[in-house]
């Protein structure tokens, strides 16, 4: 019996436009389950199902194979996951576009010169080469820019703290009239998009990313009409400006990720003027514990990270790790918690760690949701928030 809200197969695909057969292939392939299975077999989705397709068919659309559809979707539909998915849809379109449209310039440039040279320039085959082989970057950023947008939607919808993160981090640049600043790891911009309003005067930021993708993003968030701002992908282990370059580097949670950390600290002290500060963020060993030991309660076969960042550079060894580089390092600490009310934006914050939470959560999506909004119901749930800068002069 067809239960109230819910549509058969034939009409769940009737009105999504795509063919019966279709459906049945994304159910069998575990891309999109249907909501309710009768007794007999019979199976019916909702309208929260067509979310979820949407998603499927946009990515099909852009080029993404089942199996990374697989990866990059997941059976809810509440309105914080969907926020999230449609705006970083919306950047991997742009991406797309300015993808398309370079390579159209490409092949017109590479047609013109063949005209007018009577022969092939290989360097232009391989510049279309190198367009067409874009696309696992695509993947890698669509990946990298969910995860990271579930990390922040999290803290602010849930910090105790009224001042955000970045309005801290901001307060803490002390920026004057004319500074030169440079930012490795700038992420897609949140730093400056949040306080742009704020900014003095003939400042000039130079925003770098070792991620082209990343780089993208902070470009299009930030504006490239606003003069003030520049943007470079390299990597931070070499920074391509000369001694002196800049009265302020800055580094949000990027030290752990490098491989050679005094390396890094090296070039950066290189590229500052004498006296200027070097701003760096990171977080402790109390930080988001009772998440990891929330996923353990429910499976202890999970593990978050197989890396503990803070163990290669945190609050509690990274002014050793600086001061040899740096005379001193002084530490400053963000006061903060996290009070969680609802369980979907907790769980997408789970989902974005890099551990092997998807392996044990995936088919045991609805027993994991029950388990969080249980504990995050009664008051909330909350988490320990332990981070903060070190100003390196």
């Amino acid at each position: 019996m067809k239960k109230q809200g819910y549509y058969s197969s034939g009409e769940f695909a009737r009105m999504a436009q795509v063919t019966l057969r279709t459906i049945r292939y994304y159910d069998k392939q575990n891309i999109l389950k249907p909501s309710y299975v009768t007794d007999a077999g019979a199976r019916f989705y909702t309208d929260g199902d067509f979310a979820r397709l949407q998603q499927i068919l946009l990515l099909k659309y852009l080029g993404f194979s089942l199996d990374d559809i697989r990866e990059m979707t997941i059976a809810d539909t509440d309105y914080h996951f969907m926020l999230n998915s449609l705006e970083i849809q919306r950047k991997l379109v742009q991406d797309r576009i300015e993808q398309m449209q370079l390579m159209e310039q490409t092949i017109e440039e590479t047609t013109e010169a063949i005209r007018k040279e009577r022969g092939v320039e290989w360097s232009r085959m391989l510049d279309l080469i190198h367009l067409t082989g874009m696309e696992k970057s695509f993947k890698n950023q669509y990946k990298s820019a969910t995860n990271i947008a579930a990390r922040i939607n999290l803290h602010s919808l849930y910090s105790v703290n009224s001042k955000g993160w970045f309005p801290w981090i901001f307060e803490q640049l002390d920026l004057r009239k004319g500074m030169r600043i440079l930012e490795i790891g700038c992420g897609d911009g949140t730093l400056w998009t949040e306080n742009k309003a704020r900014l003095p005067e003939g400042i000039s930021v130079t925003l770098s990313d070792i991620s082209e993708g990343m780089l993208r993003d902070a470009r299009r968030a930030v504006g490239t009409e606003d003069d003030r701002f520049t943007f470079r992908a390299f990597d931070c282990s070499r920074i391509p400006y000369e001694d002196g370059a800049f009265d302020l580097v800055i580094a949000n949670h990027v030290l752990f990720y490098c491989d050679d950390i005094p390396g890094v600290c090296r070039e950066v002290r290189r590229v500052l003027k004498d006296g200027g500060p070097f701003i760096c963020s990171t977080y402790g060993s109390r930080h988001m514990r009772e998440v990891s030991a929330l996923v353990q309660e429910f499976d202890e076969r999970i593990a978050l990270s197989a890396d503990k960042l803070y163990e290669k550079f945190g609050k509690e060894n990274g002014a050793g790790i600086l001061e040899r580089v740096f005379p001193r390092a002084a530490w400053r600490q963000y006061e903060d918690a996290l009070i969680v009310t609802e369980p979907e934006p907790l769980i997408s914050y789970v989902l974005s760690c890099h551990g092997n939470q998807g392996q044990y959560i995936g088919e045991k999506y609805g027993d994991f949701r029950a388990f969080v909004k249980k504990k995050t119901g009664a008051g909330g749930f909350r988490i320990t928030k332990d981070a903060g800068i070190f100003v390196c002069l």
